[in-house]
């Protein structure tokens, strides 16, 4: 079913008149077969129109859907012998942060992703998905242990941003972000990031230094919220979609920009439709990024992912004399 979104009304309406003509005809013993069949083949019709050519704007709704799987479902889901681990061993235990020590297809691998609350209290309890510093910093414990036992380390990407109070910044936002960002460039194992919802900012780049970045479908990454964007820019944050259509955070742009490597489908309607589907998916795309790294010496990973993110943003230029020459020269009068 739809999930009750803005532009999936008229799709959701039309379920409806679905469901209430099949309750109808059973009540009052009335054969509506014909008309069912034709509205189900409409709703068919409608529905792969709708899903077909979303806006980034839709994407962005889509992302942050409240039924979306999160970091926990996927390595419920993608992993085995799933252990959590817990706490920075400097301030506290972060629960807008999850990881631990996993199997991928038997291969012992780190698993560590941001996550949102399923509920209003697990959410006030997890930050909506937006860490303190000891949620940084309990990653990088997590990716220090894992370079240390030669273990791959798979990332889930989640989050609006780091989590902006008073508190964070006390205990060293900004520095917890910069070192896992120095950190995570430094490691001699195969990284592979994934961002499964809303990447944002610094808070989503402190888990997504990886040899490659895969994205769902409909997830979105851009340095700074859409809702954020707009607030600075028009001075509203209510017009987010409008900064959503205009700041290319769509996978399908940032694979055009060579930020991204793969682009992992969804079921039609987003990820919460199928979440085992999406976990199918999700996992074969990673083993097989995986065993490809795992070929790479430590210093080829090294290096491999220093071009990836130094080629990002590199564009050509012209000189001035060379533009000038190019253009048509036309005579002056006498």
């Amino acid at each position: 079913m739809a999930g009750g979104l803005e532009f999936e009304k008229p799709l959701s309406e039309l379920r409806k008149k679905i469901d209430e003509l099949k309750q109808f005809g059973q009540e009052k013993g009335i054969d509506f077969s014909d008309e069912i069949t034709r509205l189900e083949q409409r709703c068919k019709q409608l529905e792969e129109e709708l899903y077909s050519e979303l806006t980034p704007a839709q994407k962005m709704h889509l992302a942050r859907h409240h039924q979306r799987p999160t970091s926990l479902d996927f390595i419920g889901e993608v992993f085995t012998d799933f252990i959590e681990l817990h706490g920075d061993r400097l301030f506290a235990d972060d629960l807008a942060i999850v990881g631990g020590l996993a199997k991928l297809n038997g291969m012992p691998v780190t698993v560590i992703g941001h996550q949102r609350g399923k509920d209003t209290k697990d959410n006030i309890a997890r930050f909506f998905g937006s860490p303190h510093p000891e949620g940084f910093r309990k990653a990088l414990r997590l990716m220090q242990q894992a370079n240390k036992f030669k273990r791959p380390i798979i990332t889930f990407i989640d989050t609006k941003g780091a989590y902006p109070g008073n508190t964070a910044e006390e205990r060293g936002q900004s520095e917890a972000i910069a070192r896992n960002l120095r950190e995570m460039a430094t490691f001699g194992v195969p990284v592979v990031c994934v961002v499964i919802g809303e990447g944002g900012s610094g808070g989503a780049l402190a888990l997504g230094v990886g040899n490659r970045v895969l994205m769902l479908e409909n997830a979105i990454y851009s340095v700074i919220s859409p809702n954020g964007a707009a607030s600075i820019l028009w001075k509203d944050a209510s017009k987010a979609d409008q900064a959503a259509e205009a700041m290319k955070i769509t996978a399908e742009d940032l694979k055009e920009f060579g930020i991204v490597e793969e682009i992992i489908p969804e079921p039609q309607g987003g990820a919460h439709r199928d979440l085992a589907r999406q976990a199918e998916a999700v996992k074969d795309a990673i083993w097989r990024h995986v065993r490809e790294l795992s070929a790479m010496s430590p210093e080829q990973l090294i290096e491999d992912r220093y071009r990836k993110f130094r080629k990002i943003g590199v564009f050509a230029t012209r000189h001035a004399e060379t533009e000038a020459a190019e253009e048509p020269i036309e005579s002056a009068p006498l």
